[in-house]
């Protein structure tokens, strides 16, 4: 059976204080919505529709394509009125499944759970108990124990009001059933809106089954109200993916300080310092060592490679046992192959640096290609911009750049070649030649250092 899946994501989220439309506030690194995209698409062929309202124009630009269309409601009137936008959307002999753009970290199990629920006799409630349900609707039970109704806090009884088992607002049906009961959605309730919760007694009257379904974790359910309820789930997050990251064999300095903001994948032995943050793809080998205080954002990592303090990661693919930092910025385009050292204080940028070779400290390279086992003195920068287009330096197998040297590109520095230190090469430099440019020293005897006045 096809399968629509529709995502409120219409509110403005006015305790957020913010302009920002409530939904496009990041979680791990990216925008709830977008938590609710992701696990939608791990449905096959889901038809998934987003119901958008408060910065429409914005939500459209941020969520990425494919398989989404976006609906635009322009009047918030209630939950019901929003998935009415999307009805005529919806897809013949499909189930619909109705989630909330704020509610970011449902998962793929449960999303599952609840399609599997749904027949042409049942529909499927997500339900979850809680020790304090203010602010949520009670789930109201018959005699017999099936789900009568969902009354509202602001609509329930002092008797209903001691239920804890309360709606999530995530429910699942036939979509010809949606389609059906939703025009019988009336608002003559204490807010005057139109509760897509009175599904429940219409499907009931309709001979309906409702089915509840318990989310594995109550944080699946927990929506984004607030800034404090953001951070909540931020921190909830994040344990889950430091508790993956142990199971799967890497050694974490504190759990509570290692920030995954994307996927990360990793091999065993892996040992991570505190406060390092990972952010898109990232792929990490075996036997890594990561210090504190690092930033590693898509990048493949290899085999025995150490990074030290410090160091900033973007972009960049790294051979088996490289050296990187302490304080080193490895920017995008930058490939290093086995063994090579980046030290402190060292900047690269869309560069290739073969086996062995090494740029220990305080140097800027890029738009360079180095060979095998070169060595870049203290002080080295390829001038790579002439203020219109960026150029390239070469500089083959064994070369020696010397300390406090300017490479002037496009320039191409030879196997085995020197370059002497404090030198600014605009010239080509030969196979087994040393190149070098220095002005003659001159001393000036008896000079005298100036002295404080009184």
């Amino acid at each position: 059976m096809a399968t629509d899946i529709v995502i409120l994501a219409a509110g403005k989220g006015t305790r957020m204080k913010s302009e920002l439309p409530k939904v496009l506030h990041c979680l791990a690194g990216r925008p709830l919505l977008q938590h609710v995209v992701d696990a939608a698409r791990t449905v096959d062929d889901a038809n998934i529709l987003v119901v958008t309202g408060h910065g429409a124009e914005q939500v459209q630009a941020v969520i990425s394509s494919g398989s989404l269309r976006c609906i635009e409601q322009t009047e918030q009137l209630g939950t019901a009125h929003a998935v009415l936008q999307a009805s005529p959307l919806l897809t013949s002999n499909a189930t619909t499944l109705i989630l909330y753009g704020d509610v970011p970290l449902i998962s793929p199990e449960t999303i599952s759970g609840m399609l599997n629920n749904v027949s042409d006799e049942s529909i499927a409630l997500l339900t979850v108990q809680l020790a304090d349900p203010t602010g949520y609707g009670r789930i109201v039970r018959d005699q017999q124990g099936e789900v009568a109704a969902i009354v509202e806090q602001k609509d329930a009884s002092a008797e209903q009001l001691k239920i804890t088992e309360v709606n999530t607002g995530v429910l699942a049906l036939p979509s010809e059933c949606l389609q059906a009961w939703l025009p019988q959605i009336g608002n003559n309730n204490a807010q005057g809106e139109y509760y897509l919760t009175d599904i429940i007694s219409i499907a009931r009257n309709a001979g309906y089954l409702i089915k509840t379904i318990q989310p594995v974790a109550v944080e699946e359910v927990e929506g984004v109200n607030n800034r404090l309820q953001l951070n909540n789930l931020e921190r909830y997050y994040q344990l889950q993916q430091a508790k993956r990251l142990m199971s799967e064999g890497v050694t974490l300095a504190d759990a509570a300080r290692t920030d995954v903001r994307g996927n990360l994948k990793t091999g065993s032995d892996n040992f991570i310092d505190i406060n390092c943050i990972f952010d898109g793809d990232v792929v990490l080998g075996n036997n890594i060592s990561i210090g504190p205080n690092c930033l590693i954002s898509n990048s493949l990592i290899g085999d025995g490679v150490e990074i030290k303090a410090n160091s900033v990661i973007e972009d960049c693919q790294i051979g088996n046992n490289a050296i990187i930092g302490p304080f080193a910025r490895l920017r995008p385009g930058t490939e290093l192959a086995a063994g090579v050292k980046v030290g402190n204080f060292v900047e690269t940028k869309k560069i290739k640096v073969g086996k062995g070779s090494k740029i220990n400290h305080l140097s800027y390279v890029g738009d360079a290609e180095l060979g095998e086992n070169v060595n870049v003195g203290a002080g080295t920068i390829t001038c790579n911009y002439d203020g219109v287009n960026k150029h390239k330096t070469t500089i083959g197998d064994n070369a020696f750049i010397g300390s406090n040297t300017s490479l002037v590109a496009p320039i191409d520095v030879g196997k085995n070649a020197t370059v002497g230190a404090g030198s600014t090469i605009n010239k080509n430099v030969p196979e087994g030649e040393l190149g070098l440019t220095r002005a003659g020293q001159k001393n000036i005897s008896g000079w005298k250092r100036p002295s404080k006045k009184d």
